[in-house]
């Protein structure tokens, strides 16, 4: 949650997550939710280890970070560009994504450093090589970003980080699952083959300048050939890997994406297929031989993940006694969940004791069905009973219901946070429109904790003149060898002059915070932005009798 106004409010006891909207970025405010109430805290994406280990050891949250996805250029929490522009607020998930936009960017005298590429746009968060090193510096919740993804970028991303996961606490001694089961895919993840930006693991580790995706918000895929020839309907190709009917395929024409889906697929040679698009793009006629392929949908890669791709179990242990009068069967599940089942009846001891033994053990080990697999089976009894298949399906399936049933029961629901005692302070006294304080309620939190003068939250339309609509740590200076801090000889000499970004009539102006290596793009909210209502106010005026008129009809009423 980002609205501290909840914790106002009569709520479940539930635990309390404080999100990445927070800008969670110092250790006292970290130190401060978690005081209040907060389990389980989202840094920002901009920390690097040391501040993350920092954050860790100075409190007892549940340290969550963002592993991959798409990154948001400024602060999360921090972004008022899009509410600016169109009135759609990021704070409130209705990002316009001013960011993926082409800007040009221009120095203090006017010239031009950039013309017309996406200065805003951020390669997309990979931290695949540093897992090790985010576990020793104290995360233990693992975040994705998903926002608009299809269900082939879901299974893809988490299958890749689970088998990453997997495999450094098989490696470790010091590390355990946070939850019982073991995930089995039926494929093999690649972070190459669903949609990215190229990869970045952004301030991690540290400062680096090729985090911008400057060229195309889009995505390009891999490479696998180049273009040979283009004729009226179709082209040539020499493919480094097969390709197939379905395919998404694309070349790059001065910077901009121009991609079509293969139709028909027909391989000519080694290496060679003629490819026929669904729609033929007039730009593809401008490509010379040899232009270089990509493809960003891999059909067949694709139609493995409709399918069943991947599946966890929780491993069983399974012990048979009992005599002739009474089976006895006993379960525990890796979590130490146990449960004892009993069966009455007249068991007679089997003609063929290594054929009946067998059939004991496949009878109570068939668990396809359910969220099971048998880890270890051992039969106790005295001698090689005989038990009927229909007998033993059922003893199994009724105790498994039972396990189910005590594993439920078992489970300890997280609650929420006890406030500490005494009750903590807010590291600052006055809160700027950068703290979103939108609504009464939140007003009243922090008015509870010491903070003493609040402006409202920049969707309230106060700030109707120039103010920082985006602060970020990605800096175009840096990015174009244009910091002070990069200069040779006397650094004095060098200042970080104001510089613009044009889009349109756009004009945005950014200014340069040194000694945070911090960039503010400034800006001001749109004359019929501030005629418009204000978020949650139109929500707030429909009566109930209107509402009810909405909602679709009951048939046969």
């Amino acid at each position: 949650m980002q609205d501290m106004g909840i914790l106002e409010l009569d709520i479940p006891p539930i635990e309390l997550h404080a999100s990445t909207q927070c800008d969670i970025r110092s250790v006292e405010k970290a130190k401060f939710l978690a005081d209040v109430g907060f389990s389980q805290i989202v840094l920002a994406r901009e920390l690097n280890l040391s501040q993350i280990a920092a954050i860790h050891q100075a409190t007892d949250a549940t340290i969550e970070f963002f592993i991959h996805g798409a990154l948001c250029v400024a602060y999360s929490g921090q972004c008022y560009i899009s509410h600016a522009q169109t009135g759609r607020s990021a704070n409130r998930g209705d990002c316009s994504q001013a960011c993926r936009l082409p800007y040009t960017l221009k120095d203090d005298q006017g010239r031009v450093v950039s013309y017309e590429k996406h200065l805003l746009s951020m390669k997309d968060n990979d931290q695949t090589a540093n897992l090790g090193a985010l576990i020793d510096a104290g995360v233990r919740s693992f975040k994705i970003e998903g926002r608009y993804k299809d269900m082939s970028y879901v299974k893809n991303i988490t299958a890749h980080y689970r088998q990453m996961l997997d495999a450094i606490i098989e490696q470790r001694g010091d590390l355990a699952r946070a939850s019982v089961g073991r995930t089995e895919h039926f494929f093999v993840p690649s972070t190459e083959k669903t949609f990215h930006r190229g990869s970045t693991d952004y301030f991690v580790n540290a400062r680096k300048g090729d985090i911008g995706a400057f060229d195309s918000p889009k995505f390009i895929g891999l490479p696998v050939g180049e273009v040979l020839n283009v004729a009226k309907d179709y082209l040539d190709v020499e493919a480094t890997e097969p390709l197939a009917n379905g395919d998404g395929l694309n070349v790059l024409i001065k910077r901009e994406v121009v991609g079509f889906r293969a139709n028909t697929v027909e391989k000519t040679g080694h290496n060679r297929y003629r490819v026929w698009p669904n729609d033929m793009p007039a730009d593809l006629h401008k490509v010379r031989p040899h232009h270089p392929l990509n493809r960003n949908l891999d059909h067949n890669w694709q139609q493995a993940l409709t399918k069943t791709s991947s599946e966890r179990r929780v491993a069983v242990d399974i012990m048979l006694g009992g005599w002739q009068e009474q089976l006895i069967l006993t379960l525990t599940s890796e979590d130490g969940v146990c449960i004892t089942h009993t069966l009455d009846g007249v068991f007679e001891e089997a003609n063929n004791a290594e054929k009946a033994l067998n059939n004991l053990k496949a009878g109570l080990a068939k668990l396809g069905q359910t969220p099971y697999y048998a880890r270890d089976m051992q039969v106790t009894l005295p001698a090689a009973l005989f038990v009927p298949n229909s007998l033993l399906n059922q003893f199994r399936r009724e105790a498994i219901d039972m396990l189910d049933a005590a594993r439920l029961a078992h489970y300890q629901r997280g609650r929420r946070k006890p406030v500490a005692q005494p009750a903590p302070v807010y590291p600052q006294t006055h809160l700027s429109f950068l703290a979103n304080v939108y609504n009464h309620k939140a007003r009243e939190f922090y008015h509870r904790y010491g903070v003493q003068l609040i402006d409202a939250a920049y969707e309230a339309h106060q700030e109707k003149g120039e103010v920082p609509v985006m602060i970020t740590k990605h800096c175009l200076r840096f990015a174009f060898n244009l910091c002070p801090k990069q200069a040779k000889g006397n650094i004095k000499s060098w200042k970080a002059t104001p510089m613009q970004l044009v889009h349109g009539d756009e004009v945005l102006t950014l200014k340069f915070d040194c000694r945070p290596c911090e960039m503010h793009v400034i800006g001001k909210i749109k004359n019929h932005i501030l005629k418009m209502p204000q978020p949650g106010s139109v929500v707030a005026s429909v009566s109930p009798e209107a509402l009810m008129k909405t909602l679709p009809k009951r048939r046969g009423v």
